[in-house]
Parts: C-alpha cells; structure tokens; sequence
C-alpha cells in the first residue's frame, strides 16, 4: 500500500485523466438525493455527500437487462433460436463509492461468481471496474457498519481509498489494481500531519457508531428457535411489503427472468424481485409457501442475519448502510431485529 496527497483540484485533474482510457462513474447530485451516474467531466461528481438513497450495485446487477433476444417469425431461419444481447464490458472506474458498498459487492459475490457456477456478466463487470472509496468521516445516525463487520475507513473491497482533510485528501492504493490506476497521476507527498488527521478522523467516525447488536452470537443461535420465534409476530404487524427495503440494499440480489414479445419477436430480460413480493415464491403448478406477509418479513431478516451466515460463514448478509432504516415508511429497523435475533438488545428501541 502506497499514500499520496491529492488536492481537490489535483483529484479532478486525475479524474480527466482517467477518462481516456475508463468510463468514469460517480455520485451526481439530484434533487435532494445523489445517484452514480456516468460522467464527462470530473465537475460532475459531488463528493460532498453522505450516502446515496439507492445503492450502487445496479452498476453490476442493473434494474432491467435484455439477456437474449428471438425472432417467432414464421419465416426466420433463426425462429426460436436465443441470441445473447451484446454488452459493454470496457473498464470503468467508480470514484467515490462507500466502504459499506464496496464491502456489499464482496457479499454478492458468493452468489453470483463460484467454483460451480458463474453469472459471466456479474464477473466481467467485477473484473473490470476499479473502486476508488470515499471514507466516511460523518457517518448518517442510521449507519452502524461497524456492528455488520466493516467500518467507515474499511478498505476491504477497494482499490483506492479517499481520506477528505478538507483541502485535500490523503490517497491510498489497496492493492495492484489501485496502484496501477494511480500511476500516471502527479501527486504530493504526504504532508506532516496527514496520517494522523486522517487517523483522528477515522476515530471520530467510528466513535459514533455504537454497537447495535452482538452480530457474532447470530451463527451459535438455533436456527429453528429462531424461525418460530413470537417476535415476527410484532415485526411484522406493520409491514406493508412494499420492497422498499429490497430494492435499496446492496446485498440484495433476487431477480426474476420474463419474456416480452411484441410483433413476432421477444426479448428476455432480467429484473430485479423481491422477496417481499407474495408472487416472489409463486409456483407454475399453484402453490405458494409464503402467502402469509409474516412469513415473507421473517425470510428477508433470517436470509440477512441467519442463513447466510449459516451457509458462507462470512458473515452477515449486511453491510449496515442504514438504508432500509432511512426509507422504511413504516419505521422497521432491522438494527431493532438484530437485537431481538440476538436477544442483545442494545439499540434505542
């Protein structure tokens, strides 16, 4: 690992730079909220942003993707015959993305990128784009990173990571890929005093962010003393399975596979779903196994906070961005559950 001292304008000069051999990605401003969005120019990027409302990881899962598309032409040599739909895998490069975002692509992985099988547009679009992180030196009061694993200064996932000391930011490389992203830009020694602003500043993010709940007694817990628990009862009550909380999470990633055809051809897309969904477990032959609306709440906080800790031991599937807690318009906390899971409580109730 190597460190730099970037200036504001030097890391927009950077960020030009960088266009003539990436397509550069980042958080633009709209409205009230901030998007990643492609850019033009370095300008465009705002990193004066907290959190963004929707995660990044359409930029490797998108919302809508055709996957393959048929002619049904009675006369098309090709009737019925799946063309896979061209994509663009050029380099990218993300510039200012969270820790708890970078950490959550690593979570996803488990799913779509394994010794048995792989999505290959999943892990092209991995495997060719560099994530240059933005610290978190004021966490939002929903955050709690720190209680699932990872942590605002957390560089596991990144390539680069930004430390914003106000003029400037204290530039750190993760590994090859980082270092070599790095290489042609003019950068400045570090200054006296850098690394222990940035270590104060690092402190101060994570002092305030008090542990939630105990997430290492999740895996020691009976996994059917859980599911039967009276608790989904009163978590439940107020859900009205919107998916809101699904859609936001960067660890997330269900989808659904539909055929649209219109005038003798069809596309087949892929879209994301959501377990909150009753139609989610809908079988061809009739039969749903969770028509209940409890039974739909307590599959998303058991996958999260049970079962893949169960399966991959890596963990909970939770990064602890505190979206779902922001947009929840019923006020479900899944800090509130984890303390319930763990019977830890040590959260506000």
């Amino acid at each position: 690992m190597s460190e730099i001292y970037l200036s504001k304008d030097a890391l927009a000069a950077a960020v030009d730079q960088w266009m003539a051999n990436y397509r550069v990605i980042g958080p633009v401003k709209q409205g009230p909220y901030h998007q990643f969005e492609a850019v033009k120019q370095a300008a465009a990027i705002d990193l004066g942003y907290r959190n963004t409302r929707l995660s990044p990881k359409h930029l490797f899962e998108p919302h809508s993707e055709r996957m393959f598309e048929y002619s049904l032409a009675k006369d098309d040599p090709d009737t019925g015959i799946l063309k896979e739909i061209r994509k663009d895998f050029s380099l990218r490069v993300v510039v200012g993305i969270r820790p708890c975002d970078a950490r959550a692509f690593q979570l996803v992985d488990v799913n779509f990128n394994t010794p048995q099988f792989q999505d290959p547009w999943w892990v092209k679009r991995r495997e060719s784009t560099l994530l240059v992180g933005l610290a978190c030196n004021e966490p939002c009061s929903t955050c709690f990173c720190t209680t699932a694993g990872t942590g605002p200064f957390d560089p596991t996932g990144l390539d680069v990571l930004l430390v914003d000391l106000g003029q400037g930011y204290l530039v750190r490389t993760c590994n090859d890929r980082g270092q070599k992203l790095l290489a042609g830009v003019k950068g400045e020694a570090v200054p006296g005093g850098a690394v222990d602003q940035a270590g104060a500043l690092q402190k101060q993010a994570e002092k305030s962010l008090p542990t939630q709940f105990q997430v290492n007694e999740l895996a020691g817990k009976s996994m059917m003393e859980l599911f039967n628990a009276p608790f989904w009862d009163e978590i439940q009550f107020a859900c009205i399975n919107c998916g809101t909380c699904t859609f936001l999470c960067p660890t997330c990633w269900c989808f659904d596979v539909q055929d649209e055809v219109h005038e003798g051809r069809g596309d087949r897309i892929r879209i994301w779903d959501s377990c909150m969904y009753p139609l989610f477990t809908f079988h061809g032959s009739g039969h749903n196994p969770r028509t209940q609306k409890l039974q739909r709440v307590r599959q998303r906080f058991m996958h999260k906070l049970k079962y893949y800790v169960d399966k991959y031991g890596n963990g909970v599937a939770c990064v602890g961005c505190g979206r779902c807690v922001q947009a929840c318009p019923v006020n479900i906390d899944i800090r509130r559950v984890g303390s319930m899971m763990t019977a830890s409580c040590v959260c506000p109730m």
